[in-house]
């Protein structure tokens, strides 16, 4: 595969299929209200920092996308609130003309046939390539440590930062950041927060949701809390801040 990457704004044919491209995400991931500040005007507003890769042998059809937001920088400290804080934060910062002088990524998303192609070390790559040629000098993001799902009831701080013999992360995905030149940073305990009534669930999920307690879900990182008495269940999913000096 040759693979070729750019922004969306030097390609912005691959905006009307941007969000069409088959993947292997669950359902309930979409129903995070803070994407919601961002992803309508990804296209948009944010052209230079959405990436869409496409096979030079297969050219128009998408093989991966990635996104970034400028967000303004507040204290020393990256936001415990992960992916929704910094979504917001770049959201109400460019709203009010602030100095945009952070970076963050927030998805790197594979076609589904292509998964465990390599292609996402690519994209890393090429995020930081971008992040530097719009004139940023660090690049974070709030990781999703892609094994983490198998075991939702291990603590993100233990689980962030378990290495192997050779030092590197035990999450793979975690490993392909730190591969690429990032440092693990923290844990940011409430990144994404999704909320509904016990009938969402149920559709989101296909289970029952009909019992008080934490649910444990296929693909989530952490059990869902489910209150059946008030008629709802929350997902409370931690993520690895990790830092890319570029």
């Amino acid at each position: 595969m040759a693979l070729r990457i750019t922004s969306l704004a030097e390609r912005p044919e691959f905006a009307a299929t941007l969000w069409d491209m088959p993947h292997a995400w669950p359902p309930f991931m979409f129903q995070d209200p803070m994407a919601d500040l961002f992803y309508p005007v990804a296209a948009t507003e944010y052209a230079d920092y959405v990436l869409v890769a496409d096979d030079s042998d297969d050219p128009g059809r998408l093989a991966a996308r990635g996104c970034m937001i400028p967000y303004a920088v507040r204290g020393d400290e990256l936001p415990d609130g992960g992916w929704d804080e910094i979504i917001r934060n770049g959201h109400l910062a460019r709203a009010a003309g602030d100095v945009l002088d952070g970076i963050s990524a927030l998805e790197i998303t594979i076609r589904e046939d292509l998964l465990g192609t390599g292609i996402s070390h690519h994209m890393i790559a090429a995020m930081r390539d971008q992040a530097v040629k719009l004139g940023f000098r660090e690049l974070v993001a709030p990781v999703r440590p892609n094994q983490k799902h198998l075991e939702p009831h291990v603590p993100m701080s233990d689980y962030a930062f378990r290495t192997r013999e050779d030092g590197l992360p035990y999450d793979a995905w975690l490993r392909a950041h730190v591969r690429a030149g990032a440092e693990i940073v923290k844990v940011a305990p409430r990144s994404m927060v999704i909320a509904g009534t016990l009938a969402e669930w149920r559709a989101w999920t296909g289970l029952p949701f009909d019992t008080p307690g934490p649910i444990d879900v296929p693909r989530a990182l952490t059990p869902v809390h489910c209150t059946p008495s008030h008629n709802h269940a929350v997902y409370v999913e931690p993520n690895v801040w990790v830092s890319h000096p570029l």
